[in-house]
């Protein structure tokens, strides 16, 4: 009894991840090709979709993935890839604002306050894409955080019907983002999950034009 039961917990745990290791390589290849890191390359949108994260890390010490999307954000503005820039993060509670917290850091950086709106009901990246769609009228935007994120975020889009590319912020190293790496392979399972059962962003609202 207590063999078989050992086999057939085996036998779950090799089907759990290989089912993991599967959707990983799902949204990584069918994503690839509207993923960008060159700037020259990319095509030139009306927004860019900035994805939100925490600017400080419990050290007290600042975010590289947070740092890493603002200057991407920035490169995108400045060599004319975007027009505007659509922070979408986690504004929950009273004293955590992510998009202000990085409107406050692109502004500091010279990029006009009327070219940056705000959408902080970004509770999730799917949350991010289907709202700057339903509220913000986009039907394709340049998506901006890092390689990882933005697999997720453009594989959601080509779900929900939207023609989203990417553009990749600078990765941080292996030893820095580990957590991140195996966080992300099992957000990418209840993606799939969510896609499935038609999950629907928290939030909607009345539709805002942007420009």
């Amino acid at each position: 009894m207590i063999l078989k039961f050992l086999k057939h917990g085996t036998l779950l745990v090799v089907l759990t991840l290989l089912t993991i290791f599967l959707i990983d390589i799902w949204v990584k290849k069918s994503t690839q090709a509207q993923l960008y890191t060159s700037i020259e390359d990319i095509p030139k949108l009306k927004v860019g979709l900035l994805l939100g994260t925490i600017k400080h890390l419990k050290s007290g010490h600042v975010n590289l993935y947070y740092s890493y999307r603002i200057d991407a954000a920035e490169q995108l503005y400045k060599n004319g890839k975007v027009e505007y820039i659509l922070i979408s993060g986690d504004n929950s509670r009273t004293e955590y604002d992510e998009p202000t917290d990085m409107k406050n850091d692109l502004i500091a950086k010279g990029i006009p306050e009327n070219k940056i709106y705000l959408d902080y009901a970004g509770f999730r990246t799917l949350d991010s894409v289907v709202r700057a769609k339903a509220i913000f009228g986009q039907d394709k935007v340049t998506v901006i955080s890092q390689p990882f994120h933005n697999e997720r975020a453009v594989f959601i889009s080509k779900k929900k019907g939207m023609q989203n590319i990417g553009f990749n912020a600078k990765s941080v190293s292996s030893s820095y983002g580990w957590k991140i790496e195996v966080r992300e392979k099992l957000a990418r399972v209840k993606m799939i999950l969510d896609i499935m059962v038609g999950k629907e962003p928290k939030f909607y609202g009345e539709e805002i034009k942007i420009g």
